[in-house]
């Protein structure tokens, strides 16, 4: 079973204003053509504050790798092949979030657009998330294999799986066939 995904109507309209007040800056690994035009553009590195289940886009919006293709992400051990976010990072992404400490498994730093989708390990891709309430990282795990079996198996683009779960990974939690 397949599920149509949203319109993208409203980012796209975003983005032809946004390119109309003047250039961008691209995030860490660049901006590929089509894609959002925010990609790694933090506008915050402090008093980060994730709500309802998703992080701060101001200080978590996102990067992907923009040489990341269709064939290599879907090639079993990709994502630890380019896996690379030093404890440094991750205790800097805590910092940001203003998490000063926590429980082993009660958060995760995660990739917002996951390896698996060919997101980046800049910070902007990356962020504090809880287990609970749920639905938390654990659900997020079943989002991320989602899309990238839709991505591998022909059904949704890799932009359009990277632009879903960066723009609202609970949306295609709710509606994706469980």
């Amino acid at each position: 079973m397949t599920r149509r995904l949203r319109s993208f109507a409203p980012l796209l309209f975003g983005a032809a204003l946004a390119l109309s007040c003047g250039p961008l800056s691209g995030g860490a690994t660049g901006t590929p053509p089509g894609a959002n035009p925010t990609w790694g553009d933090r506008s915050k590195t402090s008093g980060c504050v994730a709500s309802g289940g998703l992080q701060d886009p101001a200080c978590t919006p996102g990067d992907i790798i923009s040489t990341a293709t269709k064939d290599q992400i879907c090639q079993p051990g990709y994502s630890t092949s380019v896996r690379d976010v030093p404890d440094s990072e991750k205790q800097k992404v805590y910092a940001e979030y203003g998490i000063t400490h926590h429980s082993t498994g009660e958060y995760e730093v995660d990739h917002l657009v996951s390896l698996e989708l060919g997101g980046s390990n800049d910070i902007s891709n990356l962020w504090p998330e809880a287990a609970s309430p749920k639905p938390g990282f654990h659900e997020k795990d079943k989002v991320e294999n989602y899309l990238h079996d839709q991505v591998c198996s022909g059904v949704v683009s890799l932009e359009d799986a990277q632009h879903e779960i960066a723009t609202d990974w609970l949306d295609v939690y709710n509606t994706m066939a469980k």
